[in-house]
């Protein structure tokens, strides 16, 4: 019943949505954007037994290029599609979005492989810098396989409630009403073998009842923000249930959420996200959970910002936990461009020894 809900929910949205009309300028507009963050960065961390020494110097980066497709009809009715590409050596050019939506005064809807509801209305806490800190970490020197960080507990440290990531999927996002918004997002499956992502598909409908697999799942978020004379407010929070499809000893359905607050009075932004997480990639008691919070100063085109993050249980793996206390300041030097500076120190606290690390990282980001 569930499922046939959230279709019918689905299908009537783009239905009406689509009533017909023409594009106001008789076609869709191409647009092409993207990033690139790059990093130097000094590291000195400890090395387990048998392991390779870590390099002291490095270069880190991530880049990416979007491709966005769009028009608006006479309706008001805005119809695009979005698709975004990693575009680093090694990357092969590889798809890590792609997705239509339809856009209009009753919301919008996504249709295709993007994150859902929970991460899209997410709220985030104040950075040293959001490429190291932030919401998802896109770089970190500290080499969690050099460190002997545990099995299974070697992945980002962060905090984005994504436990579909970027699998096929429905998404609607309400109007912004006084501040308010809410967002529900269906996936049809998440995996066809247990353990393997599963990709877009065109021919042939995916498996079902496959034993530990992560099947159907569903997702709801909140946010609210606005403006109270001399303070700003942001809060928000999301949940996420992935059904096993078929379940055994070992498995169970995952279950994630997450609220989030920030303050802002003047110059000044203070936050603190608190996440959840249970049977961590459909393993029956993978629980892990965490906080993080962050404060930032702005003056002019600088932004002073630290934060402390603590996890229990790292991606689901008993006994290895993790902190992480980051300072930095970041200066916008021109629109969608800015320098980055940053210190980290991380910690694990495992069964075998702790292991902990700092880096410097010195970089760039220009959005384009």
């Amino acid at each position: 019943m569930k499922n046939i809900l959230m279709m019918t929910v689905a299908v009537g949205a783009l239905a009406f949505a689509a009533a017909p009309a023409m594009a106001q300028d008789g076609g869709v507009d191409l647009s092409i954007a993207g990033h690139m963050k790059g990093y130097v960065t000094w590291n000195d961390q400890d090395e387990a037994a048998g392991q390779p020494d870590a390099r002291s110097v490095d270069i880190l980066r991530e880049t990416e290029i979007h491709f966005t497709g769009e028009t608006t009809l006479d309706n008001g009715l805005t119809v695009g599609f979005h698709t975004e590409l990693e575009d680093d050596l090694g990357d092969g050019f590889a798809t890590e979005e792609s997705y239509a939506y339809f856009a209009g005064n009753w919301g919008r809807v996504n249709f295709g492989a993007e994150d859902g509801a929970g991460y899209l209305l997410q709220v985030a806490a104040p950075s040293a810098d959001s490429n190291v800190d932030g919401i998802r970490q896109y770089i970190s020197a500290f080499n969690t396989t050099v460190a002997g960080v545990a099995a299974g507990a070697t992945g980002a440290l962060d905090y984005d409630m994504a436990p579909t990531a970027a699998a096929d999927k429905i998404t609607y996002i309400s109007p912004n009403f006084n501040g308010f918004q809410a967002g529900v997002s269906y996936t049809p499956d998440v995996e066809d073998v247990a353990g393997t992502a599963l990709g877009s598909r065109s021919l042939g409908v995916s498996t079902d009842d496959v034993a530990d697999a992560l099947g159907q799942a569903y997702e709801g978020a909140v946010r609210y923000e606005g403006n109270f004379d001399a303070f700003r407010l942001a809060v928000g929070a999301g949940y996420a249930q992935v059904e096993v499809e078929q379940e055994t000893a070992a498995s169970d359905d995952v279950q994630t959420w997450n609220v989030g607050a920030n303050v802002g009075f003047g110059a000044f932004n203070v936050g603190a996200v608190y996440f959840d997480g249970e049977n961590t990639a459909g393993t029956k008691d993978a629980d892990t959970d965490g906080f993080v919070v962050g404060v930032d100063y702005t003056t002019g085109p600088f932004v002073i910002g630290a934060s402390y993050y603590n996890a229990d249980d790292i991606d689901g793996v008993a006994n290895v936990d993790a902190e992480r206390y980051s300072g930095g300041v970041t200066y916008n030097y021109g629109p969608g461009m800015s320098f980055r500076g940053s210190v980290h120190h991380v910690q694990y606290d495992q069964v075998g020894g702790d292991v902990d690390g700092t880096s410097l990282l010195l970089g760039t980001q220009i959005n384009f």
